[in-house]
C-alpha cells in the first residue's frame, strides 16, 4: 500500500517508508497510564504522512530509518492524517 492511498479509517495498512522527521520522545498520561510517545513524518514515493510512535517504538526510530509497518491504522486528528501501529500492528526498522 502507498501513503497516497491512506485515508481516515484505513485499517490493516502495510507500509514501507522512510522517516524524514522525528520529534523528541516525551512521556504523556493516557487512560492506560504513562506512556512514551514521539511524532514523526514518513514518506514513500507517493507522499508523506504523520506517524505516531508509542511505547518502546518511540525510542527505536531515528531520522533516515526505513520502516516496515504491518497492520497499521489511520485516524484524522486536528485535520491531519496520522498513521499508528497500535496494539495489533507491528513495526520493524529495516
Amino acid at each position: 500500500m502507498k501513503i497516497s492511498e491512506l485515508k481516515d479509517g484505513t485499517g490493516k495498512a502495510d507500509i514501507e517508508a522512510k522517516v524524514v522527521e522525528k520529534e523528541a520522545t516525551r512521556e504523556v498520561n493516557t487512560k492506560f497510564g504513562r506512556s512514551k510517545v514521539a511524532n514523526a513524518v514518513i514518506e514513500d514515493d507517493s507522499g508523506t504522512i504523520a506517524l505516531t510512535l508509542w511505547g518502546d517504538d518511540a525510542d527505536k526510530v531515528k531520522e533516515g530509518d526505513t520502516l516496515k509497518i504491518e497492520n497499521g491504522f489511520v485516524k484524522e486528528w486536528n485535520g491531519t492524517l496520522q498513521l499508528s501501529v497500535g496494539k495489533y500492528g507491528k513495526m520493524t526498522v529495516l
